[in-house]
């Protein structure tokens, strides 16, 4: 009986010393490491989303743990059988700094300027870098593949618009991405569009808008890498808005206006 005692008490001991570490504090239990955040992680975060009609304002965890925010206006449509147009609405001031609400400023010109399309408007947050960035583009694709599979999204009719920086944004994602797109609306942006002098084509039409008295991006240039764009075979539409500067973005929904009669008529007909 002794020995048996003696056994147990041993045992005890050795078992104590083997749950601690030198420090004399005892070793926390192993816990796995959560895997690596997955692509098939981000389509089950964004078909669990209830899109409602009107405005949808979302943070969706990306694949390097990063927030993505956008807002997604909804019209009233059917999931099922009413595919609508895609307009991706590039902000503004896309380096000025992270703002949470940069996305949100959709009411005065995308809203209105796209109204009669009863599209599906999505604006993503560019989170203080500019939209050419591998970040941003990265972004953009990834949004523009998760509405396309989880929306009622007609995938012949995706747009890439925006003002300023986002101008600037829509003419790049019209060079590079032209696979996605169908068109481009660049409003009060300036994007070189040559090489040595000798102007770049690009692949899909582009609308632009731009207003006479813009100050930070003169007219002036905006026209020569138009036409310089045109002559290598480029489909480019430009209207100068009189007396618009370059800070009063609502002030050019009128002429946003006239731009999807262009995609109606002369994009998608």
């Amino acid at each position: 009986m002794k020995n048996q005692n003696f056994i147990l008490i041993y045992s005890f001991f050795l078992f104590t010393l083997l749950s601690c570490n030198k420090s004399g504090v005892f070793d926390e239990p192993d816990i796995a490491e959560p895997g690596p955040r997955t692509y098939e992680n981000i389509q089950e975060d964004f078909e669990n989303i209830d899109f409602k009609t009107g405005h949808n304002d979302v943070d969706l965890e990306n694949l390097e743990n990063d927030i993505w925010k956008f807002r997604v206006v909804m019209p009233d449509v059917d999931f099922t059988n009413n595919k609508r147009p895609l307009i991706i609405t590039l902000h503004g001031c896309a380096s000025c700094g992270i703002s949470p609400d940069s996305h949100k400023f959709t009411e005065c010109l995308a809203e209105v300027g796209f109204e009669s399309l009863d599209a599906i408007i999505l604006s993503p947050n560019s989170n203080g870098k500019l939209w050419p960035t591998i970040e941003n583009n990265e972004q953009v694709k990834t949004l523009v593949d998760l509405a396309s599979t989880y929306l009622p999204v007609d995938t012949n009719k995706i747009v890439i618009h925006g003002y300023s920086d986002g101008g600037n944004g829509s003419w790049f994602f019209a060079e590079t991405q032209s696979n996605i797109f169908s068109a481009s609306i660049p409003m009060a942006s300036q994007y070189n569009t040559t090489n040595s002098g000798i102007g770049r084509q690009i692949p899909i039409p582009v609308y632009v808008i731009h207003g006479q008295e813009d100050a930070l991006f003169p007219v002036e240039n905006v026209e020569n890498w138009v036409n310089a764009s045109i002559e290598s075979g480029s489909d480019i539409t430009m209207v100068v808005a009189p007396d618009l500067t370059h800070n009063e973005p609502c002030e050019y929904a009128f002429y946003l206006q006239d731009a999807t009669d262009w995609l109606v008529n002369h994009v998608w007909n």
